[in-house]
């Protein structure tokens, strides 16, 4: 296979799937992860896509809509897991927490506390669906109109409820995330969001190095609504001094389980 070949099925697969990973396209090709890395450095420059850690998403487009559920909830990678897992430490016993329907939430779900008790409030039937039957979880599911391609509801119905409730953390993301703040691909989304940390002791931001810098169709949230965010070991630096400029505490999360604060660098 030629290598314009070779690149061609590898711009498809990211248009299809919206992130590519090194490994996966190694074992896919039988080449070695430096080859597939020179294939996507020569693509990035060519302006065909923007490499991340271990991998490349496509450049910035204002709307970028959730992935299938097979996707978006299935095994993550390294990098994600570690923000998830990180995460999840920060619920203590007789927590109230929101967490929502990303990917990334719902890899927090394999980390949680499952020996005290805590209260998970949710608007995704996915993360609903899956602890339903744990004996040391209250669960409440936000209602309203169902989103189809994402699962959850994040209309003026699900926003009325939300509000009715009050949170020791609510964890939240987003399409991208700049020094202006978080922003989404739907002004629902963004409305839910500020809805939710209406009534949140603690907010943390959950945001992987390549979302950081992203600027989405709808605005959510100001970055300095934030006490905390979880990105990881990709992030760069101008981005972390602009978060702690407006009181932003960053740490970010390792593969190694050992995370790193920034604050105060």
């Amino acid at each position: 296979m030629l290598a314009e070949e070779r690149r061609q099925l590898i711009l498809d697969q990211l248009h299809k799937e919206q992130r590519i990973v090194v490994k996966e396209l190694a074992q896919k090709f039988q080449l070695s992860v430096d080859s597939i890395r020179r294939d996507l450095s020569i693509m990035e420059e060519q302006g065909l896509l923007k490499k991340s850690y271990g991998g490349a998403v496509p450049l910035n487009q204002v709307r970028v809509f959730p992935n299938s559920e097979e996707k978006r909830y299935g095994p993550p990678n390294e990098t994600q897991d570690a923000i998830s897992k990180l995460a999840a430490s920060y619920i203590q016993p007789g927590d109230a927490v929101f967490i929502g329907g990303a990917g990334i939430h719902f890899g927090m779900l394999q980390h949680l506390p499952r020996h005290y008790p805590i209260t998970i409030v949710t608007n995704a039937m996915k993360i609903a669906d899956t602890i339903k039957g744990w004996d040391n979880v209250d669960a409440y599911l936000i209602g309203g109109k169902l989103r189809t391609t994402s699962g959850s509801f994040i209309d003026p119905l699900a926003i009325e409820q939300v509000r009715k409730f009050s949170f020791d953390i609510c964890f939240v993301t987003g399409g991208g995330i700049t020094s202006k703040g978080i922003s989404m691909a739907t002004p629902d989304g963004g409305s839910f969001i500020r809805a939710v940390i209406e009534n949140a002791r603690m907010r943390i931001g959950l945001a992987p190095s390549e979302k950081l810098g992203r600027d989405l169709f709808a605005s959510s949230i100001p970055l300095a609504e934030l006490d905390v965010l979880i990105t990881d070991t990709q992030a760069s630096q101008a981005f972390i001094q602009q978060a702690e400029n407006v009181g932003v505490q960053v740490i970010m999360a390792s593969d190694d389980n050992e995370p790193i604060t920034m604050e105060g660098t």
